[in-house]
């Protein structure tokens, strides 16, 4: 699912995408999107973008004698577990483009277009930042980093580390790849207390007399979790390309799949939290996993996998676009959330054969004969999304 590196490397697209280009027109919602209308028409705009954590502002701003008069508009997009945006010709618009902003005649019609294959993202009128959310862990690395320890009290902290990790209101930006990768290089258990591992940092000043050099080279040699925080979402947002990504075989994904070293990698172990999200490891789990809860090591393609693991990888419906496929086959995270009604991920993928008991029942069926049936689905969740936890 994009995290916060992934909304900034969409930004940094919009803002590339769309310089020089003028809008115009009204903006365009597909009909399948149970998203706002978006009430804005100008004969001439420009379309700029910011990010801050998992947040992404898209600001409409009609140009100098543009018709009707308006003030410029902005919108806030949550871009779920498949949310981007892209620019395309207007006649060969992508699958799932929900909202479209055309540009102005003369000249070829370009589209920037949200797109959002499974229908979790959503975008919000007016502008304004989530409220609930904290610092993002990218651009206010300082304010971050107070409201963490200054809030240190909160019952969160009282939960293992991989499930306050996903908290926005302190961790604004970080997802469940960061997460792993972030407690992978420090040796963190995933399931340590999440107080024990931060408190210790309160405490933590470097000996005054050390030269600012000094202070920044040991900060680099030796971050805390933190700093981490801060640090490994920008080098994701420094490889370029898309950043997260679950098509295999593209180039812009191909540097962000050689970056990982514990996301879904061979040879690390997982289990799964208590909001049913998977979490990657090695090592120890700690002292909070849940109990019962089997830890699943990642193996080779040619090793024989065991049936938990296989649910994991469990084929799209058969009615889903090839895109669509191409992102299950991707990186192991998704298909952990209760998927909400109205979506296009309703059908049963395995459509079991009609046996010979089968036809005798709906022999009877056609005969007149009421005879009650059990459906039975086999079909894991799909993994959710972070709300107010994450």
């Amino acid at each position: 699912m994009p995290e916060g590196p992934e909304l900034h490397l969409a930004s940094h697209f919009v803002n590339q995408a769309c310089r020089g280009l003028v809008f115009g027109g009204h903006v365009e919602k597909s009909p399948v999107s149970r998203n706002p209308e978006v009430p804005f028409e100008s004969s001439a705009y420009y379309i700029s973008a910011s990010a801050r954590g998992k947040e992404l502002r898209l600001t409409l701003s009609p140009l100098p004698g543009a018709q009707p008069p308006r003030e410029p508009l902005a919108l806030i997009f949550h871009f779920g577990m498949s949310g981007s945006f892209q620019l395309a010709p207007s006649d060969a618009l992508p699958p799932h483009a929900h909202l479209r902003f055309y540009t102005a005649h003369p000249g070829p019609q370009l589209a920037l277009c949200f797109v959002d294959i499974r229908r979790f993202g959503h975008w919000d009128l007016g502008g304004e930042w989530q409220p609930g959310r904290g610092p993002c862990v990218l651009l206010e690395y300082e304010q971050f980093r107070k409201n963490v320890l200054r809030n240190l009290a909160d019952k969160v902290f009282d939960r293992p580390i991989c499930e306050a990790l996903l908290d926005q209101r302190f961790f604004n930006g970080i997802g469940n790849y960061l997460r792993a990768e972030i407690l992978y290089r420090l040796r963190i258990p995933p399931f340590e207390k999440a107080r024990n591992v931060l408190e210790a940092l309160k405490q933590h000043r470097p000996s005054p007399e050390l030269t600012l050099s000094q202070k920044i080279k040991a900060k680099l040699q030796n971050p805390d979790l933190l700093e981490l925080c801060h640090s490994v979402p920008k080098e994701v947002v420094q490889l370029g390309g898309k950043g997260y990504g679950q098509e295999s075989g593209e180039e812009d994904f191909a540097a962000f799949r050689a970056w990982l070293q514990c996301y879904g990698m061979v040879g690390m172990s997982s289990l799964r939290d208590r909001h049913g999200r998977t979490i990657w490891f090695q090592g120890d789990p700690g002292p909070l996993a849940p109990k019962g809860g089997k830890s699943h090591q990642k193996k080779s393609k040619g090793t024989q996998r065991g049936p938990e693991e296989r649910m994991e990888d469990t084929p799209p419906p058969s009615k889903t676009s090839s895109l669509t496929r191409m992102a299950w086959k991707g990186l192991p995270e998704q298909r952990a959330a209760q998927q909400p009604e109205g979506t296009s991920f309703q059908q049963d993928p395995k459509v079991p054969r009609v046996t010979e008991k089968g036809k005798r029942r709906r022999q009877w069926a056609n005969s007149g004969c009421c005879r009650p049936q059990k459906i039975k689905t086999d079909t894991p969740p799909l993994e959710p999304e972070e709300t107010s936890a994450s």
